[in-house]
């Protein structure tokens, strides 16, 4: 019987240190929700925050307005980076999204872009009336920043209505840059974050012709890492993470 009881004890108190090195462990780990255009960006930021922190940031990309009905459906991120203020704002008030933890830092870039295997040249907005260019991608601007400041570019340019019938959108500005990336559509407007790629050739467009697409970031209120949360804030807007956000065409504000 001794035996039995002392393997029972034994089996309790494995049972409890391993129990309490999950939770260590999910201590260590945080779920970002952050905006497609900052895709490559974070990849690369997240991979040496880990190394240098022990802490895993889970990605999860999307346009920022979906993103923001996951948050506010109750999805269980802890940061929430979004191409767009008004959503962190909105989501504060509604109380999923810490209120002081709101903040913008950086701006992002909106270029015209092309295939290059199209061979057709680009050098403006009106550039996109050529015949040749039958489709041109943006994101949807229902829920997404980029998509929206693409419709401003193009309603400020006087081509809006000439160009309805050719507009095919894009779920967030991922998507819409691999519809040109596949020649789905021959031209586009993307984020310079994500151009970076050898399929496309780009100009950047003039930030005149749009509102600025604020790159904000929050904690979620649910969060059960907050501090962990803070400290991936603090290393995006800190020297490497600036560092890498410039790489990519940000233009970093704090």
């Amino acid at each position: 019987m001794v035996p039995i009881l002392f393997s029972l004890a034994v089996a309790a108190l494995l049972y409890f240190l391993s129990q309490g090195n999950a939770a260590s462990a999910g201590e260590r780990r945080i779920t970002a929700a952050a905006a497609s255009d900052l895709n490559f960006a974070f990849k690369d930021i997240a991979a040496v925050f880990e190394k240098e922190t022990g802490i895993k940031v889970i990605l999860s990309f999307g346009s920022t307005g979906m993103l923001a009905k996951q948050i506010s459906g109750g999805a269980p991120f802890d940061i929430f980076f979004a191409a767009d203020m008004k959503y962190l704002k909105d989501l504060s008030g509604k109380g999923h999204i810490i209120s002081s933890s709101v903040e913008r830092y950086a701006l992002g870039v909106v270029v015209l872009a092309v295939n290059k295997s199209s061979g057709i040249e680009v050098r403006e907005l009106k550039d996109l009336l050529k015949p040749e260019i039958r489709n041109v991608a943006i994101a949807n601007p229902d829920h997404a920043p980029y998509g929206r400041a693409a419709m401003e570019a193009l309603k400020s340019a006087g081509l809006r209505d000439k160009l309805k019938d050719k507009l095919v959108y894009g779920e967030n500005i991922r998507q819409t840059l691999q519809f040109i990336q596949t020649g789905n559509a021959q031209a586009g407007i993307v984020a310079l974050s994500l151009v970076n790629v050898p399929e496309i050739t780009y100009v950047r467009i003039d930030t005149s012709l749009h509102n600025p697409i604020d790159q904000a970031v929050g904690i979620v209120k649910t969060s059960k890492n907050p501090e962990a949360a803070a400290s991936f804030i603090r290393y995006v807007k800190g020297p490497v993470g600036s560092e890498v956000m410039k790489k990519y065409g940000f233009i970093m504000t704090h």
